[in-house]
């Protein structure tokens, strides 16, 4: 599988969908009805880039769902900042309005906000397949940074079913995913194949 190819592919599909839009909206409502009962407080995300889905809207409204409870809960958000030396990803607080700078990427970033330590990780996925893997960018941060944050936080995959990749075949240092959450639904990982 040459996997550089898949990827352009798949970003190029992503990008020319029709039917982009209201994929996304359908994939907001699941994502927001997945959040409904964790127990999660500090989750990471990350900012939708190449026409990727945006989960900032839905962490948004589950951060706001969070104050509004009898017993009031502070629910904290994270985004990656790259650490261009460990190639690894930190995640400083997000908030909507918070100032924001371009990473190394030109990827937007929190500027001058704490360090989260996310129990739960959404990941951006380019593509999925059986097992919970899933096909990023090629850059490694995501499995880097999996493989060292303690404690180890539940990954849940975010993508289009378009991205479902049947043949994929993960290499040694992939780091399976714990659920993906698509415009269908919830997909576990035995249940990818």
């Amino acid at each position: 599988m040459d996997k550089k190819a898949l990827r352009k592919q798949l970003i190029q599909e992503r990008l020319d969908m029709p039917d982009r839009a209201q994929r996304a909206d359908l994939l907001q409502r699941v994502m927001r009805i997945w959040l409904f009962d964790r127990k999660e407080t500090v989750i990471g995300a990350y900012w939708p880039i190449k026409g990727e889905f945006d989960p900032l809207p839905a962490l948004h409204r589950w951060k706001e769902d969070g104050e509004l409870l009898d017993d009031p809960v502070l629910r904290r958000i994270g985004l990656p900042v790259v650490d261009k030396i460990t190639k690894t990803l930190t995640f400083h607080a997000w908030y909507p309005g918070c100032d924001m700078e371009e990473d190394a990427y030109q990827i937007p970033k929190p500027k001058d906000t704490e360090v989260v330590v996310p129990t739960l990780l959404f990941v951006p996925c380019v593509g999925y397949g059986p097992g919970g893997y899933r096909l990023g960018y090629g850059g490694g941060f995501y499995d880097r940074t999996l493989a060292q944050l303690q404690p180890s936080p539940f990954t849940v995959g975010l993508g289009f079913t378009n991205g479902f990749i049947e043949d994929m075949a993960p290499e040694p240092h992939d780091v399976p995913l714990d659920a993906l959450l698509n415009e269908n639904g919830v997909v576990w990982p035995t249940h990818f194949s």
